[in-house]
């Protein structure tokens, strides 16, 4: 398929997990590919993969909770293809304290890099995108369903799903949509860092999902296909709402 020929994506987090299956689908699937991850290793690392398979990436190193290095990587991406047509904030980092032990700093930083950097993002980007052009943002089955001890984590997609549904409303004109998906347990690093997975505090009943099932509704709800659909969240879970 080729539905994003002639198009340029950008993903945040897309150093690993189902940020880097994102960009993987995209570039596959005919779109020029901005990498955006703090972590320069791996974000080299999936342009190096996208690279192999024949298609074009470029990496932009950026910590996404600032301002100015959030308006550079759009920049930089406009610099180098000229436009922008699809916009991925996948970026996200969890605690795993109680509310009462949490370090102030700690809160703000996961709600700048998880929901902060998303309003960021959309504010630049979007005066760039032409109409046709689309937002997905990641949420999670945590804005739904949680457990104990990640509370700015589970706030912030909570606060995703309901800016997603606001801003969408803004963007009828412009002809620009936004939806997000909403994971369940994939198989990716942040799942394998929670320490409530290894205690069992939080039970992984079912299947686990893989980055690439991410990716492809990604995709879906980014593509021509998902023309109708906007202000919504698909959970891509395994249906794993239903037993929590």
């Amino acid at each position: 398929m080729t539905r994003f020929a002639g198009k340029t994506c950008l993903v945040t987090g897309g150093g690993s997990g189902i940020g880097r299956a994102a960009c993987l689908r995209f570039a596959a699937e005919g779109a020029a590919v901005a990498v955006v991850d703090r972590d320069e290793a791996s974000g080299r690392a999936t342009v190096e993969a996208v690279a192999a398979a024949g298609h074009d990436a470029r990496f932009i190193a950026a910590d996404i909770g600032q301002a100015d290095q959030v308006r550079a990587a759009i920049d930089q991406t406009r610099t180098v293809w000229g436009h922008l047509d699809v916009l991925v904030n996948n970026a996200a980092m969890m605690t795993f304290k109680p509310v009462i032990e949490l370090a102030e700093e700690d809160w703000a930083r996961v709600l700048a890099v998880n929901l902060t950097a998303v309003f960021l993002f959309c504010k630049y980007a979007v005066p760039h995108m032409p109409p046709g052009s689309a937002i997905v943002n990641t949420s999670s089955v945590h804005a739904q369903r949680t457990t104990a001890n990640v509370a700015p984590y589970a706030a912030s997609k909570g606060g995703i799903e309901a800016f997603t549904r606001s801003f969408s409303q803004e963007l009828v004109a412009a002809g620009i949509r936004v939806n997000c998906v909403a994971p369940g347990a994939v198989d990716t690093p942040l799942l394998w860092s929670n320490p409530n997975i290894a205690t069992g505090a939080e039970k992984l009943t079912g299947e686990i999902g893989k980055p690439e099932d991410l990716a492809a509704a990604i995709c879906f709800l980014a593509g021509d296909e998902a023309r109708f659909i906007n202000g919504a969240t698909l959970a891509v879970d395994g249906g794993r709402l239903t037993r929590l």
